[in-house]
C-alpha cells in the first residue's frame, strides 16, 4: 500500500531499526511519522498530532507498560503489537489492536500484520480475534528443549527426553541422562529450574532436579522426608526436602 503513514512506539533502539527496515523492505513509500520511546511522549504526541494509518507497539516501554497511554487519550487508529511476550494477547485486543507479533519479528510476520490492515481498511471491517488468537502459542513460557554439553573438545546436544535428573556435587551440576552417562553442564540448578518444563522435572532439593518419568519407587524418610529411588541409579541419594513433600506428591499426582 503506498503512502502509509506509520508510528513506531519501541524503547529499543535495535529493534526500532528492524522495523524500520522491514518496513520499508515490504514497502519503500511507507512514511514513518514518528518514533516514540515512553508512555509520557506518545500521550503527548497523539494530543497533539494527527493520526497516523497504523501504529507498532511494544508492550514494555521505558516508563511502564503500554497499556497505560489508552488511560489518557483516545487512538482509534488499528494497533499491531509487537513484543516478546505473549501473555498479554487478551489485554491487547481490547484496544483496537489487528496483531500481535512475537519478537523477534521476521519479514513475514510484518507483511502478514500489514496485508491484514490492508484488508481491515475499511470502517465496518470487524477484525477476526479467534483466528488471530488461535495462531499465538499456547504457553506463556518456552521452556529448554536441549542442552549442550561436551567431552573433552568435543560438544554435542541432550534432548530433554533423553535426562533423567541433574545434581550437583561440590558446585558442579552433573545431568545423568537415561543410559546412565553423566555429564558436566555449565548452569546452576537455580537456572536450570527455571528452564525445565514443570510438568516433567521438579526440584527435590538445594541439590537435585528429578525427571517424574525416572522415578521408579518413593519410600518415607526420616524427618517427614521422602527418598526417591531412580533409574538408573543416582550416585547420591535423591531425598525430597521436608518443606517440597507436599508440592512434590501434588505435581506428581498431575
Amino acid at each position: 500500500m503506498s503512502n502509509l503513514k506509520v508510528v513506531i512506539i519501541e524503547d529499543e533502539p535495535l529493534a526500532v531499526e528492524r522495523l524500520q527496515l522491514l518496513l520499508h523492505q515490504y514497502d519503500a513509500s511507507i512514511e514513518i511519522l514518528a518514533i516514540l520511546d515512553s508512555i509520557e511522549d506518545t500521550v503527548l504526541w497523539f494530543q497533539q498530532q494527527r493520526l497516523p494509518d497504523l501504529v507498532l507497539l511494544d508492550i514494555h516501554l521505558s516508563d511502564g507498560q503500554s497499556f497505560d497511554i489508552f488511560q489518557h487519550v483516545h487512538i482509534p487508529t488499528p494497533i499491531i503489537f509487537t513484543t516478546a511476550y505473549d501473555q498479554y494477547a487478551i489485554q491487547a485486543f481490547k484496544v483496537n489492536s489487528i496483531d500481535y507479533l512475537l519478537k523477534p519479528i521476521s519479514a513475514t510476520d510484518l507483511a502478514t500484520s500489514i496485508r491484514k490492515y490492508q484488508a481491515l481498511r475499511q470502517p465496518v471491517a470487524i477484525p477476526d480475534w479467534q483466528e488471530v488468537l488461535g495462531n499465538l502459542p499456547t504457553t506463556t513460557q518456552k521452556y529448554r528443549h536441549r542442552f549442550l554439553v561436551k567431552i573433552g573438545g568435543k560438544m554435542f546436544f541432550k534432548v530433554v527426553d533423553d535426562i533423567a535428573y541433574f545434581y550437583a556435587d561440590d558446585k558442579i551440576v552433573y545431568m545423568i541422562t537415561n543410559d546412565a552417562k553423566k555429564f558436566i553442564v555449565e548452569y546452576t540448578l537455580e537456572q536450570l529450574d527455571a528452564l525445565l518444563d514443570p510438568a516433567l522435572f521438579f526440584r527435590i532439593s538445594r541439590k537435585f532436579i528429578v525427571k517424574f518419568a525416572a522415578i521408579v519407587e518413593m519410600r518415607t524418610y526420616s524427618s517427614n522426608r521422602l527418598k526417591l529411588y531412580l533409574q538408573p541409579t543416582s550416585p547420591v541419594e535423591a531425598i525430597v526436602s521436608r518443606d517440597r513433600v507436599a508440592d512434590f506428591k501434588r505435581r506428581a499426582e498431575l
